[in-house]
């Protein structure tokens, strides 16, 4: 019962993350056009791999949940 009430709260924080890495590149890109900021672009390429790095943890549990699911 404990499983199914963490598993769920575990996505959220997942996908909360990975919307949030996406926000940070989208403003930290637009503010970078508009002359706002200025800043290098390592910064956006680490926010990138931050980003891949999620969606890959994502995929890979899920992954493993429907493997162990359909055996």
């Amino acid at each position: 019962m404990i499983e199914k009430i963490v598993l769920p709260f575990e996505n959220v924080i997942r996908y909360e993350s990975f919307i949030l890495v996406g926000v940070l590149m989208t403003a930290g890109t637009l503010l970078k056009l508009l002359g706002v900021i200025d800043i290098s672009s390592d910064w956006f390429w680490l926010l990138a791999g931050v980003g891949l790095t999620v969606e890959g943890a994502i995929s890979m549990i899920k992954q493993r949940r429907f493997d162990r699911n359909s055996k």
